[in-house]
């Protein structure tokens, strides 16, 4: 919907009571190369899309929060001291109401609020409709809270990514990493984010893609990372470094360690398929560096080379593709000016990102889109993805 639709709606819902209404958004994020090492200090290359999530908002004079979607029957009431007992009990809003519960905990006095959110991420797509939201909603509140108290100082973005992910760790309980809290809130209009996400130091990085472009191909197959096992490979990536940390004792994350480290070292990792687990992590890393080089250079060949490794080592390594999104690989790597594709995401369903020349990008949609419907069944959606800011207010 446009904004101005979603202040009519909101209007509809809410009423009118004479209070400003205000916008803010945060979008979605493809993640180029570096998939599941953001929780293991690795890092990652994600780029915001303008895919978002918009809330329209309006300040309340008690302390109730009212939650509803433009696609969803349904409004969520909260009081603010009361937000603990939510967790767990809701089919749509913790992300909102956890968001709030970790803004406290930080010391933000939060107002109640009227709020409505409209998503143009597509939902279990891969594309962190959740840090849309989460960034989105921490945006809003601490914007109304530093208000409240009279606070000028500017919201930090930063701060915003990690109230985010405090929230999914906390209150969703899913253990994710930094990436897509950080690309949402900190992302830049045609660029990528080089981030490590030990110590979040970043760089955008120009994303120069001269004759072709990213396409996101959605399979249309809805993941859910809290009912997946990306806990169980957080707990795998945690075993494998405290074994390694028994002959590297210096290293605190596993991107860390090095190709070498590891070729050296990996057999003191008795588990099969926890050292399968680790060297996807190292070498996943080392993909990503030799990406923003490749990227820097212009040697977008050898990027999209990068970017099928990172499939293969996903797939097979870390075994966190599905079949689903193995067809769509697949079909994409059979066609000329196609230089890389690769899942991007959690996995075990979502998207595809591909880099595929500008004049081929209708034959890829037409030839993969019929490939994957004869072999999977159903459709597959796509999307040329363009590159976005990161979280804001629209005034």
């Amino acid at each position: 919907m446009e904004i101005n639709e979603i202040k009519d709606m909101f209007l509809s819902l809410y009423g009118d009571n004479g209070e400003e209404l205000r916008v803010f958004v945060s979008p979605g994020r493809v993640n180029l190369i570096g998939e599941h090492v953001d929780y293991c200090g690795g890092p990652v290359f994600p780029a915001a899309l303008t895919m978002r999530t918009a809330v329209v908002a309006r300040k309340r004079k008690d302390d109730v929060i009212r939650l509803r979607a433009t696609d969803l029957d349904v409004c969520v009431e909260a009081k603010l001291d009361e937000l603990e007992q939510y967790k767990d009990k809701l089919k749509w809003g913790d992300y909102q109401l956890g968001v709030a519960l970790e803004l406290q905990k930080a010391g933000y006095k939060l107002c109640g609020c009227d709020l409505l959110y409209d998503d143009t991420v597509p939902h279990g797509s891969g594309l962190s409709s959740s840090a849309a939201i989460e960034v989105s909603t921490a945006l809003c509140l601490a914007v109304f809270a530093k208000e409240q108290a009279g606070d000028t100082t500017p919201i930090d973005m930063v701060e915003m990514a990690l109230i985010g992910q405090k929230a999914e760790h906390n209150f969703i309980g899913v253990k994710c990493g930094i990436m897509d809290q950080f690309a949402s809130a900190m992302g830049k209009a045609n660029h990528a984010i080089y981030l490590e996400c030990d110590t979040l130091k970043y760089e955008t990085v120009p994303l120069a893609m001269d004759g072709y472009k990213l396409i996101l191909s959605n399979t249309n197959k809805k993941h859910a990372l809290g009912d997946s096992k990306y806990n169980e490979r957080r707990q795998e990536c945690s075993e494998g470094l405290q074994v390694l940390q028994t002959v590297l004792p210096n290293i605190e994350h596993l991107s860390e360690v090095t190709a070498a480290d590891f070729e050296k070292h990996s057999s003191v990792i008795e588990n099969e398929v926890v050292r399968r687990r680790i060297k996807h992590v190292v070498t996943e890393c080392e993909r990503v560096r030799e990406s923003v080089k490749a990227l820097k250079a212009g040697e977008l060949v050898k990027f999209g080379a990068l970017i099928n490794a990172s499939h293969d080592s996903l797939q097979y390594d870390y075994e966190v593709s599905c079949e689903e999104l193995d067809v769509l690989v697949r079909e994409a790597r059979k066609l000329d000016g196609v230089l890389g594709t690769r899942m991007t995401g959690a996995g075990f369903g979502g998207c595809t990102v591909s880099v595929v020349r500008a004049d081929m990008v209708e034959e890829f949609i037409r030839t993969v889109g019929a490939a994957y419907e004869k072999e999977v069944g159903y459709p597959a959606s796509f999307y040329i993805s363009e590159i976005g800011d990161g979280g804001r207010e629209i005034k």
